[in-house]
């Protein structure tokens, strides 16, 4: 899969992050956006790198999407923990 591929798969991710973890986020939308890209490249590379999940070129390979989501939720998730809820403030 290219580089746009794995844009495209990020922002659908970070999409798909940002409707299972509802709420504010400090960043918006455009954080939102940037959290699902780097979640994607971040999913892609732990998958390949300790579960043993070669990284695909199919663009619908059900575990390429679940690690680029779940690496999408595992950076919203530490985002909102050390920026915490925008309405707090």
């Amino acid at each position: 899969m290219s580089i746009i591929g794995w844009i495209v798969l990020g922002l659908l991710a970070g999409l798909i992050a940002k409707v299972l973890l509802p709420g504010r986020d400090p960043g918006g939308v455009l954080g939102t956006t940037l959290i699902g890209v780097v979640g994607a490249f971040l999913g892609g590379w732990l998958s390949a790198r300790f579960l043993d999940r070669p990284i695909t070129r199919d663009f619908f390979d059900t575990a390429t999407w679940l690690s680029a989501i779940g690496g999408s939720l595992v950076l919203l998730i530490g985002y909102r923990l050390l920026f915490g809820n925008s309405r707090e403030r």
